[in-house]
Order: C-alpha cells, then sequence, then structure tokens
C-alpha cells in the first residue's frame, strides 16, 4: 500500500497529474502541487477545475453585461453632442458622433460581424423611441455624407437602413418630405431617389386599419403595425396570417372606401383588438 502525499490515504497506486491540470490548478491559486496522486485526489483536482471555470465564466459575462449597459447609458451623450455639433454645423464631429452611437447598439444587440442592425433587435427594449432616434440618426448620416462624394458608398449604406428602420416610425411622412424636398439639391440625388423608392417597398400597409381611420399614422394604425411587425412576425403563424391578410385585405379596404357607413363599425372593432393585443 501507498500513502497519497497529497490525502494521506493508503492506496495501491498512485497517477501523476496530467500538466495542463497542473497549468490549470495553478492559474487558479493552487500551489505545492505532488507529482504524483490518488485517483480519488485526481477526481477532485478536476472537479475543482470545472468549478473554477464556471466562476469565472460567470464573472466575464457579468463583466460583458455591465459593459453592454455602461455602453447603453454612454448613448445619451453621444446623440446630444452629435445634435450640438449638427447645430454648429461641425458635421464631421457630428458624423462621428453619430457612428460611436450606432456601434453601440451593434455591440449592445450582439450584431455579428458582416451583419446589420435590425429593427426586430428592438422588440424587447425601447421600441418606438429608439426606433425613431435610430431612423433621424441614419438620415442626418445620408445628408452628411452627401457632402462629398467620397462619401457616397457610405451614404448610400444610410439610406438603405434609414430605410428600414423609418417605416416603423411615426417620423415616416415627415423624412419622407423633407427627402423629395433633398433631392433637388442633394450632390447625389440617385441615392435620395433610391431611399425613396427603397422606403415605399419596405413599408408594408395595413390597407383596412389605413382605410376605417383614413390616417396611415393614426395612433391606432401605428399600434396594430406595431403588433405585426414585433408579434405576429415572430412566429411561423402569425407569419402565415400576415400573408393571408394581405391577399385580402385590399379588396375588404376597397369595400370601406365604397361604404363608408361601415367605417365607424370597423374602426370600433379594431379599437377592441388593440386593446386585447396591447
Amino acid at each position: 500500500m501507498i500513502q497519497c502525499p497529497r490525502c494521506g490515504i493508503q492506496v495501491t497506486e498512485l497517477h501523476p497529474i496530467e500538466p495542463d491540470l497542473i497549468q490549470k490548478l495553478q492559474a487558479g491559486g493552487e500551489t505545492n502541487l505532488p507529482p504524483q496522486v490518488c485517483a480519488g485526489c485526481i477526481s477532485d483536482l478536476r472537479r475543482t477545475v470545472a468549478t473554477s471555470s464556471g466562476g469565472i465564466l460567470m464573472q466575464q459575462e457579468r463583466a460583458k453585461e455591465q459593459h453592454r449597459l455602461q455602453l447603453w447609458k454612454s448613448r445619451v451623450n453621444l446623440i446630444k453632442k452629435a445634435r450640438m455639433c449638427m447645430g454648429q454645423k461641425l458635421y464631421s464631429e457630428a458624423a462621428i458622433s453619430y457612428e460611436k452611437y450606432l456601434k453601440i447598439l451593434d455591440i449592445v444587440f450582439d450584431v455579428k460581424k458582416g451583419d446589420r442592425l435590425r429593427p426586430e433587435a428592438f422588440k424587447d427594449s425601447a421600441r418606438t423611441t429608439e426606433l425613431t432616434m435610430v431612423a433621424s440618426v441614419y438620415w442626418d448620416l445620408m445628408r452628411i455624407y452627401d457632402t462629398h462624394e467620397k462619401y457616397s458608398e457610405r451614404m448610400s449604406n444610410a439610406a438603405k437602413q434609414l430605410a428600414i428602420f423609418v417605416q416603423f416610425t411615426p417620423i415616416y411622412p415627415d423624412i419622407i418630405r423633407k427627402a423629395e424636398s433633398f433631392q433637388k439639391t442633394a450632390r447625389n440625388p440617385h441615392i435620395v431617389k433610391q431611399f425613396l423608392k427603397m422606403s415605399d417597398k419596405e413599408r408594408p400597409r395595413c390597407f383596412i386599419a389605413t382605410s376605417a381611420f383614413a390616417n396611415s399614422q393614426a395612433q391606432e394604425v401605428m399600434a396594430l403595425r406595431e403588433f405585426r411587425d414585433f408579434t405576429l412576425r415572430s412566429s411561423l403563424w402569425g407569419r402565415k396570417f400576415i400573408a393571408f391578410y394581405y391577399k385580402v385585405s385590399p379588396r375588404l379596404a376597397c369595400l370601406l372606401d365604397k361604404h363608408p357607413r361601415l367605417k365607424p363599425t370597423i374602426r370600433a372593432v379594431l379599437r377592441v383588438l388593440i386593446k386585447c393585443v396591447s
């Protein structure tokens, strides 16, 4: 029988500790390890390393989450700085602050390299308020990058992102009006035209609600659109319903337009539906 130098138990044989296990134990503060120990001690040392590694991973995850929270809070000051620079016509400084803001959103929402920030990222967070902020940032960047030909690619990228985000915001009609006016004086009018075309294509219509309330920007229409984009689109059956709705709703909207006396009843029904899904 041999006595284990670590635990003192009498055993039939001792086993060498693997080099990588020794390295991990030493990194965790374990010192004075004997070259050989019993099988029970080997198992105990492996459990120690596994537990320690789990604790380190948890600490790293907490630190990462804390970093994200700090970045999320810092975005407000970046927007304020950018707005101030825009007011002072310091466009380069404004663009830098805006790009930092967008980079923070990429980090916070874990946007993978090569991907782009999407409106769906905001489904569990600030929703309309932050979406509106993002759209306004892309609108300012589109105008800033129009000031020089070498930034035309950046302008085009900002235009594409603006077309995606602006459809979910109450500033959609305002941005469209401004873009139509901006197209007349822009250095790159073809990019502005491209934005107008994409924003119209990207923006799906709530046909029945728009007809019933006679305003595509009515609060009720916006609420139903948000329910569609952030709830229905997240499930297979929801997407199937949306596809079915787009097949039948144009005809029903035309029927409402031909018989406006039905609109008060439809508005009442839709308001009840909105209360149910809110």
